[in-house]
């Protein structure tokens, strides 16, 4: 049996155009726009799954998927630090954005760290592959990141290296727990 997942990010927001920590503000225009015009470029999947936060459930709609919520893909908890732009929480907590970027066992936010973040997107991932045909998910950036870190055999260190831009497929098929990668395709580019 093989399994296909495609993991869509979602389309630009305030705290995206900010580089600000998510705090569930909605797609901005541009984003709703582009979602929108990206409509109809995906195969129909089998199931269709969201990350729990407002900008992933407005670009699946926009997307025209009938997703159901995941909590298990929810983006990477950063507790206090939420809402924050991380030149501040960099000017207010130096030694804490320091370790947190140095160290994926860290949580100095007093959220989730990057290690349980990619352990859960592990879990979500073995899961999935259990499931025969396509499933395409909306979920954050950060749980792309830890999909490829763990897909990739690669260490912990690596999220940080991975850029996954608005509106991007990364796409992956395989059985058996071995899977094959396809990173960044925009969804203008018909599949």
């Amino acid at each position: 049996m093989t399994s296909r997942v495609m993991l869509v990010s979602p389309a630009m927001n305030a705290a995206l155009r900010e580089a600000r920590f998510d705090d569930g503000c909605p797609l901005d225009p541009s984003g709703l726009q582009a979602a929108r015009a990206a409509a109809g470029t995906l195969k129909s999947p089998d199931r269709a799954r969201i990350s729990p936060t407002v900008r992933c459930q407005e670009t699946a709609t926009a997307l025209g998927l009938a997703a159901e919520e995941a909590p298990e893909l929810a983006g990477l908890d950063v507790g206090r630090w939420r809402g924050a732009t991380l030149a501040e929480v960099g000017a207010g907590e130096p030694e804490a954005v320091a370790r947190w970027l140095a160290d994926p066992e860290s949580a100095p936010h007093g959220g989730e760290s990057v290690r349980a973040l990619c352990d859960r997107a592990a879990r979500w991932l073995e899961t999935a592959a259990q499931d025969d045909g396509r499933t395409v998910a909306v979920v954050e950036p950060e749980l792309v990141r830890a999909v490829v870190v763990r897909v990739l055999g690669a260490p912990e260190s690596a999220f940080w290296r991975v850029d996954v831009p608005p509106l991007a497929a990364t796409e992956l098929s395989g059985r058996a727990g071995r899977w094959n990668l396809r990173l960044g395709r925009p969804l203008m580019e018909p599949s």
